[in-house]
């Protein structure tokens, strides 16, 4: 499915999204058309979903982060709470779950306040909601979307010249 200079490429985008393509050939040892080409396969099979920019959350005033388990009255296959859930923009994550809670639920927040007021307003507006658990972090040792592709082109063949 991916070839090495598939998965070098999504790891130096993981790392910097905004890499220009005539460094990653460099890297590569490829021409840029080759990455361009690549890069568009990537991003049209949607394996490359999109680029965003990952901004510091106290500055922002949303230095409170927490983790919301929330059950819900509906059949697992409905998902009606979990469409709700994700619509609130405060919202970061909504999981499906096992176990006895439904859902498990990042969100941000600017204190314990707000956080309570996202609770009460926001959640508390779902009708399938029967309850929540919330975990404030106190402090976050390693946040990362970066997926660990590791292995994912070991074993494979190198590639020889600059072919797409």
């Amino acid at each position: 499915m991916f070839d090495e200079k598939d998965v070098r490429i999504m790891n130096i985008l993981q790392k910097n999204a905004r890499t220009p393509n005539a460094e990653i050939a460099r890297q590569l040892g490829v021409a840029p058309s080759c990455v361009l080409e690549r890069i568009r396969k990537l991003e049209g099979s949607g394996v490359i979903q999109g680029y965003e920019a990952r901004l510091a959350p106290k500055p922002v005033d949303l230095g409170l982060l927490a983790f919301v388990f929330a059950r819900a009255d509906e059949r697992a296959s409905s998902g009606q709470a979990g469409r709700r859930l994700m619509a609130f923009p405060e919202v970061l994550e909504v999981h499906s779950v096992a176990g006895e809670d439904c859902y498990l639920v990042k969100v941000r927040a600017a204190d314990p306040e707000d956080l309570a007021r996202i609770l009460r307003e926001r959640f508390g507006s779902i009708p399938q909601l029967r309850s929540t658990r919330s975990i404030i972090v106190l402090q976050t040792l390693k946040e990362s979307a970066a997926l660990p592709l590791g292995q994912l082109g070991a074993g494979l063949p190198k590639e020889t010249g600059h072919a797409a």
